[in-house]
């Protein structure tokens, strides 16, 4: 696991050894995700929620985000995150929260530009998150969740709606955004 680009480009990251909760994303997958997100990450206030060991973030990071927030319940993984962030020399302009997500996203001050949820899967994390997380969301934020292939969704949270969807294998991304006011009026 590394830093595919930006300022911290080719450091490795460390993970939780032996245990099935933190399954780091995939080079690929998260090439996937920051291309998505590309123009909107300079500056952006990001959150890594269910952070493991924080490569979303400090991806994100890495690429120019203004702030990023690490959120995590496990007191584990928010050590790892801490360790990747002074390794990469980010750690100036992260947040990092040992709470769980729900605490976060009722608690939350900042708006939130772009969301990275990628949860242990098979709980249904995504699906209970996105109503809150709606909430704290800038009105153009990007919402990007990965998750087994085979989970569905809702289409709609609270004025977010999917955008796209990816599928690599048995691992999906899926991308909400509210719809621009142009292409509500067209769909009337």
């Amino acid at each position: 696991m590394r830093v595919i680009t930006g300022k911290a480009r080719g450091a490795k990251l460390i993970s939780l050894e032996g245990t099935d909760i933190i399954r780091p994303t995939a080079d690929a997958v998260k090439e996937s995700m920051f291309s998505i997100v590309q123009f909107d990450i300079e500056d952006a206030v990001v959150l890594d929620l269910f952070a493991g060991s924080g490569q979303l973030g400090i991806e994100a990071l890495s690429r120019g985000a203004k702030k990023a927030y690490f959120v995590d319940s496990s007191r584990a993984s928010i050590d790892v995150v801490k360790k990747n962030l002074a390794h990469t020399k980010l750690e100036e302009n992260a947040v990092v929260v040992n709470m769980p997500n729900s605490a976060f996203l009722r608690t939350a001050r900042d708006k939130i530009d772009i969301a990275f949820l990628d949860p242990p899967y098979g709980k249904d994390l995504i699906k209970r998150s996105l109503p809150a997380l709606t909430q704290i969301m800038a009105q153009d934020g990007i919402i990007v969740c990965e998750h087994e292939a085979e989970c569905r969704l809702p289409e709609e949270e609270n004025g977010f709606k999917i955008a796209k969807q990816y599928k690599y294998g048995k691992i999906a991304l899926t991308v909400y955004r509210r719809p621009e006011e142009s292409e509500e009026t067209e769909q009337l």
